[in-house]
């Protein structure tokens, strides 16, 4: 498997990025990043049913909906992304693309486990939510992990007016949730700043998927993703259709 690291934080094109990896038939990834406050929204979802409009124009929160299905989800420098993009198995959909996360987060002392949801849960709180999208014998499976975000303007951002407004939409679970820094400090004393934890948690990512190297998204691929990034998720028909 690749383990590919984007070196841009604007969400709009790591979701073409995601995309442009899933149409990539012949090659299994790994794709981490990190996006700039933005919330994400599930493919049938309704913004208006999600997110306040209002307070994300105020505080320059891009919109952007993703490909797969769930839930809304607040980002920032703080949340760390992961998706899994690989050809479809013969295995009944599972939680089973969370098992190397658990287990590098478990080698950095740090015991989230799974819950029924395919989330992962430090004690009472959630740090990680995720979303699948299958189609054309390809499998995307993509996370969030909450480090060091801003929870108060996670909280801001997704709280929408009418929860109901648009009645055949997809609708968020709403679940208390934390930042695993501050699970650090209360149990350590310490924790590391963001850049460190992302690097020694992408390392040991690399280590339980034999992963040579980390990579980049070459030159032609990122021109490739740009042209997906306006014909598609910079485009207000994509993000609001609903």
């Amino acid at each position: 498997m690749n383990i590919v690291v984007s070196r841009s934080n604007t969400p709009a094109f790591n979701l073409a990025a995601e995309e442009y990896l899933f149409s990539r038939k012949e090659e299994d990834f790994l794709f981490l990043y990190r996006n700039e406050p933005s919330v994400i929204i599930g493919s049938n979802q309704a913004v208006l049913n999600e997110v306040d409009p209002d307070f994300c124009i105020e505080n320059d929160i891009r919109i952007i909906r993703r490909l797969s299905g769930g839930g809304a989800v607040y980002h920032d420098l703080g949340n760390f992304n992961y998706s899994f993009i690989h050809g479809k198995t013969d295995q009944p959909l599972s939680a089973r693309f969370l098992d190397p996360i658990v287990s590098a987060l478990h080698a950095m002392g740090i015991p989230v486990e799974i819950r029924k949801r395919k989330d992962l849960w430090l004690g009472e709180y959630k740090v990680s939510g995720t979303a699948s999208h299958l189609s054309g014998g390809r499998e995307l499976h993509h996370g969030t992990l909450l480090y060091d975000s801003d929870l108060k303007m996670l909280k801001h951002s997704l709280r929408a007016e009418n929860r109901n407004l648009i009645k055949k939409a997809t609708a968020s679970v709403v679940s208390p949730v934390c930042n695993i820094k501050e699970y650090l400090k209360e149990n350590r004393g310490a924790a590391p700043d963001v850049g460190d934890f992302f690097k020694q948690w992408s390392g040991q990512l690399a280590i339980l998927l034999n992963a040579p190297d980390i990579l980049m998204l070459e030159k032609e691929q990122v021109t490739a993703i740009e042209v997906l990034q306006q014909e598609k998720y910079n485009r207000r028909e994509w993000n609001y259709r609903k």
